[in-house]
């Protein structure tokens, strides 16, 4: 069977596209998977070379090659008709262009839009309230089909080493950051994180403290980042180096791990942003608290014509930073698991954040053991019930295709 998937950005790879091909090639390892990567802001450019190494025999094609593709040109490797074509990020239509060119079953997940009801044959859902969502968008109840959340299962496979990742006790029963791996985040939110560290090793000297490194982003591009102690003076960064696999700044050491949710299990807290990571790191039963940092908000990229109104000169920075600020307004909780379980179990802070504060707040949280492991035991029975979604998609793929 030949399956074409969709996708952009790091969450969607790691926490999405990972543990399904996983799923998939245990279940039928001759199936042939083609991955296509589609333009998008989120993504870093590293995603078809981090999913080929990972899973050998993977056909994977860069933007460049999709772009190609979209205008009508053939792609080297690419069959001209699959069986299947998945949706696993990015623009739906994107899937959809895919399926008009490629034939095969579509099927999406999470997100459809009306225009697109009769073009997916299946699409999968997170749980109830996704399925809600995909009936307001049009999706016919029939076609609905809830498996639970993917990124479950590829943090508890990380976690377990089943992607090659060795073991890691960086942050054994200490704290690890999470700064992201989009370009901005990278840029500014790294900074802004290395000198709440700094503030953190004051106030906990003895506490293992540690970063955690994306896969997609490579040595080079942090080490700039880290160099320039972030590009927007609001991001109250510090200027460090990247040496021997470690974060150096202030003449402190901080040890940086790629397979994230290796060292994730050992640690007693998470400082994150929202994101992915903020519900792989509840499905191992980690706390974290989530910043949402507004200090810029016209370099946050979002979906939609706003991130290219932003672009526009003169007029862009003010107009998305304004749009930003009316968007968050809208909502109650960043953190994914206080919004699926409707309070919040995650503690959130958001607005111009200073560094002396996240660490504050960071510090006394860690301190207190006993709501550490109470709220790792919630968060860890919240998201249990959708471990597996990887497999029972998987299933639902390789089903015989009508001839």
């Amino acid at each position: 069977m030949k399956i074409a998937i969709t996708a952009n950005g790091p969450g969607e790879f790691a926490g999405w596209v990972r543990p399904l091909v996983a799923a998939l090639r245990a279940r039928d390892p001759a199936v042939e998977v083609h991955v296509l990567c589609v333009p998008d802001d989120y993504a870093t450019g590293s995603e078809a070379a981090y999913i080929s190494g990972l899973f050998p025999g993977l056909h994977a094609y860069p933007p460049a090659a999709f772009l190609r593709f979209t205008l009508g040109r053939e792609v080297d490797g690419l069959p001209g008709q699959v069986d299947r074509v998945q949706y696993l990020g990015g623009d739906v239509g994107h899937a959809a262009r895919v399926h008009a060119r490629l034939g095969g079953i579509a099927s999406s997940y999470k997100f459809s839009r009306k225009r697109y009801a009769a073009t997916f044959a299946r699409v999968f859902a997170v749980d109830a309230a996704n399925e809600r969502q995909l009936l307001g968008w049009g999706t016919p109840p029939d076609r609905i089909r809830i498996v639970g959340n993917l990124a479950i299962d590829g943090a508890l496979g990380e976690a377990s080493g089943a992607y090659g990742d060795p073991p890691s006790d960086a942050a054994q029963d200490g704290i690890l950051f999470f700064p992201g791996s989009r370009k901005h985040e990278i840029a500014n939110v790294f900074p802004l994180f290395v000198r709440t560290a700094l503030n953190l090793r004051r106030r906990l000297p003895s506490v293992p403290i540690a970063f955690a490194g994306s896969p997609f982003v490579d040595d080079a591009t942090l080490r700039d980042a880290l160099a320039r102690g972030g590009a927007n003076p609001l991001a109250y960064g510090e200027a460090a180096d990247f040496v021997d696999g470690a974060v150096v700044a202030g003449g402190q050491r901080f040890p940086l791990v790629r397979a994230a949710m290796g060292a994730a299990a050992g640690a007693r807290l998470a400082v994150t942003i929202p994101g992915t990571k903020v519900i792989e790191l509840a499905a191992l039963g980690v706390p974290a608290l989530v910043c949402t940092p507004l200090n810029a908000p016209e370099l946050v990229v979002i979906g939609g014509p706003l991130q290219y109104i932003g672009k526009l000169p003169l007029i862009g920075a003010p107009l998305k930073r304004s749009a930003v600020m009316a968007v968050t307004r809208r909502f109650r909780y960043f953190a994914q698991p206080n919004i699926d379980a409707d309070r919040e179990i995650d503690p959130e802070i958001f607005g111009t954040l200073l560094p002396s504060e996240v660490a504050r707040v960071a510090a006394e949280r860690w301190a207190d053991a006993a709501w550490c492991r109470s709220t790792g035991d919630e968060l860890r029975a919240l998201y249990a019930p959708q471990a597996g979604a990887a497999e029972r998609m998987a299933a639902a793929l390789l089903e015989a295709v009508p001839a």
